[in-house]
């Protein structure tokens, strides 16, 4: 953690979830940070936790990742309060989630717009102040954009862009001293699975992944902002997503296989209604 300590540092989606948690931790590393979300009710009461724990309040910016402006705002804000910009997570996202008969043309667009150009209007926001630190991006992408599962091919598309944007930006911006770092997790602990294909967060909505197949938030951040301090290009966790990656890699035909016989059992799935909520993954 003496990596971030007194650097700027920007998080979107640092409302709940992998964000809320690497949010605190940086805190407590003594960066100082720029928090950015749709909810501004929960960033303003995660600023005050932190403030009452002792650490360096935390800037809590209102900020919709699907809305041209509000990235160069967030950031100018950060540069404003804090000298400049040494580190930006782009970590704003949901899913999209469904069988392609019942979602349409529309659903995939609301996913792309957060999960694709929001990750593109945080960079293109952040990235002059990154090149003059000599800093540091992240990009939070998915196992899934290694992994395309029957249900998921919005969420799955938008994160395997991700990949892709991250292959290119790495070499591009290596010369100008800025280390891109793509973060690939599998299942989380989070709000993630609460939010509908709407985007809206529901708190009744239960998490259909077992926990015991989770990963705890606090892990997982320490996990990114390793990779982020060490400069790595890529790193994916826990077990089971370098597992699934593995099997991606080296033997496609059986997950290919493995998403048949999913798909054969659902289905629900396999009728013609669109639009319908089917929940997250």
């Amino acid at each position: 953690m003496e990596y971030f300590r007194d650097k700027s540092v920007l998080v979107t989606g640092a409302s709940s979830g992998i964000g809320e948690a690497l949010a605190w931790q940086l805190a407590r590393g003594g960066a100082r940070l720029t928090l950015a979300a749709r909810r501004v009710d929960r960033l303003e009461s995660l600023a005050a936790a932190m403030a009452a724990a002792g650490h360096r309040r935390p800037l809590a910016v209102g900020c919709d990742v699907g809305r041209d402006g509000e990235l160069e705002r967030t950031v100018a804000v950060a540069v404003s309060q804090w000298g400049g910009l040494d580190a930006a997570f782009a970590n704003a996202g949901f899913g999209v989630v469904g069988p392609l008969l019942r979602l349409t043309l529309e659903d995939y667009r609301r996913q792309f717009e957060t999960n694709v150009f929001g990750v593109l209007r945080t960079v293109y926001a952040a990235l002059p102040e990154l090149e003059r630190s000599r800093g540091n991006l992240a990009i939070t992408a998915s196992v899934a954009g290694w992994v395309a599962m029957p249900g998921a091919s919005p969420y799955a598309m938008s994160k395997f862009a991700l990949r892709a944007l991250a292959d290119a930006l790495t070499p591009e911006l290596a010369g100008a001293g800025v280390k891109v770092t793509l973060i690939s997790p599998g299942f989380v602990v989070s709000d993630f699975r609460r939010v509908d294909n709407q985007g809206e967060f529901h708190a009744e909505r239960s998490d259909e992944v077992p926990a015991w197949l989770q990963m705890g938030t606090e892990r997982a951040a320490r996990t990114m902002l390793r990779a982020v301090a060490r400069g790595r290009r890529e790193v994916i966790f826990p077990l089971h997503g370098k597992v699934l990656v593995g099997l991606q890699r080296f033997c496609p035909s059986l997950l290919r296989v493995g998403g048949r016989r999913w798909v054969r059992r659902y289905r629900r799935w396999n009728g013609p209604a669109r639009n319908e909520d089917d929940g997250a993954p």
